[in-house]
Protein backbone atom coordinates (compact mmCIF):
# COMPACT_ATOMS: atom_id res chain seq x y z
CA UNK A 1 0.00 0.00 0.00
CA UNK A 2 1.50 3.29 -1.09
CA UNK A 3 0.32 6.30 0.93
CA UNK A 4 2.48 8.81 -0.91
CA UNK A 5 5.00 9.12 1.91
CA UNK A 6 8.48 7.78 1.68
CA UNK A 7 11.13 7.31 4.31
CA UNK A 8 14.16 9.50 3.97
CA UNK A 9 17.55 7.90 3.97
CA UNK A 10 20.27 9.14 6.29
CA UNK A 11 22.07 10.62 3.27
CA UNK A 12 19.01 12.72 2.45
CA UNK A 13 18.77 13.90 6.05
CA UNK A 14 22.41 14.99 5.96
CA UNK A 15 21.49 17.49 3.23
CA UNK A 16 19.67 19.65 5.79
CA UNK A 17 21.72 22.24 7.69
CA UNK A 18 22.48 21.57 11.34
CA UNK A 19 20.35 23.68 13.72
CA UNK A 20 22.51 25.29 16.37
CA UNK A 21 21.68 26.90 19.70
CA UNK A 22 22.43 30.28 18.12
CA UNK A 23 19.74 29.54 15.50
CA UNK A 24 17.25 28.72 18.25
CA UNK A 25 18.18 31.87 20.19
CA UNK A 26 17.40 34.00 17.12
CA UNK A 27 14.15 32.17 16.38
CA UNK A 28 10.76 33.82 16.84
CA UNK A 29 8.39 31.43 18.49
CA UNK A 30 4.80 31.65 17.33
CA UNK A 31 1.46 30.12 18.22
CA UNK A 32 -1.26 30.54 15.58
CA UNK A 33 1.03 32.99 13.77
CA UNK A 34 1.19 35.21 16.88
CA UNK A 35 4.53 35.87 18.57
CA UNK A 36 4.75 34.02 21.84
CA UNK A 37 6.80 35.31 24.72
CA UNK A 38 9.64 33.03 25.64
CA UNK A 39 10.28 31.61 29.04
CA UNK A 40 13.66 30.94 30.55
CA UNK A 41 14.40 28.05 32.81
CA UNK A 42 15.95 29.19 36.08
CA UNK A 43 17.03 27.37 39.18
CA UNK A 44 16.42 29.15 42.45
CA UNK A 45 15.95 28.28 46.07
CA UNK A 46 12.71 29.40 47.69
CA UNK A 47 11.62 29.14 51.28
CA UNK A 48 9.69 25.94 51.91
CA UNK A 49 6.78 27.95 53.28
CA UNK A 50 6.53 29.95 50.04
CA UNK A 51 6.50 26.83 47.88
CA UNK A 52 3.83 25.21 50.07
CA UNK A 53 1.76 28.41 49.97
CA UNK A 54 1.81 28.57 46.17
CA UNK A 55 1.16 24.84 45.82
CA UNK A 56 -1.89 25.14 48.08
CA UNK A 57 -3.23 28.17 46.17
CA UNK A 58 -2.42 27.01 42.65
CA UNK A 59 -4.84 24.13 42.21
CA UNK A 60 -4.72 22.67 38.71
CA UNK A 61 -2.77 25.59 37.20
CA UNK A 62 0.47 24.54 38.81
CA UNK A 63 2.36 26.43 41.44
CA UNK A 64 5.13 27.57 39.08
CA UNK A 65 2.52 29.28 36.88
CA UNK A 66 1.09 31.02 39.92
CA UNK A 67 4.55 32.17 41.04
CA UNK A 68 5.20 33.50 37.50
CA UNK A 69 1.89 35.41 37.49
CA UNK A 70 2.59 36.85 40.95
CA UNK A 71 6.04 38.06 39.91
CA UNK A 72 4.61 39.57 36.72
CA UNK A 73 1.95 41.45 38.73
CA UNK A 74 4.63 42.80 41.08
CA UNK A 75 6.67 44.00 38.09
CA UNK A 76 3.64 45.69 36.48
CA UNK A 77 2.69 47.30 39.80
CA UNK A 78 6.21 48.77 40.09
CA UNK A 79 6.00 50.09 36.52
CA UNK A 80 2.60 51.66 37.24
CA UNK A 81 3.89 53.25 40.44
CA UNK A 82 6.91 54.71 38.61
CA UNK A 83 4.63 56.05 35.85
CA UNK A 84 2.25 57.65 38.37
CA UNK A 85 5.14 59.26 40.28
CA UNK A 86 6.50 60.74 37.04
CA UNK A 87 3.08 62.13 36.06
CA UNK A 88 2.55 63.65 39.50
CA UNK A 89 6.01 65.28 39.41
CA UNK A 90 5.31 66.69 35.94
CA UNK A 91 1.92 68.06 37.02
CA UNK A 92 3.36 69.60 40.19
CA UNK A 93 6.14 71.21 38.14
CA UNK A 94 3.64 72.52 35.61
CA UNK A 95 1.46 74.00 38.37
CA UNK A 96 4.52 75.60 39.97
CA UNK A 97 5.53 77.16 36.65
CA UNK A 98 2.00 78.47 36.07
CA UNK A 99 1.90 79.89 39.61
CA UNK A 100 5.23 81.61 39.02
CA UNK A 101 7.04 79.79 41.81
Amino acid sequence: MNNGYSSRTSDELDDYPQVTQADLDRATFRVNLQSTPRKRRVTMLLDTGLVEYFKARAGERGYQTLINETLRQAMERDELEDRLRRIIREEMHREAVLAGV
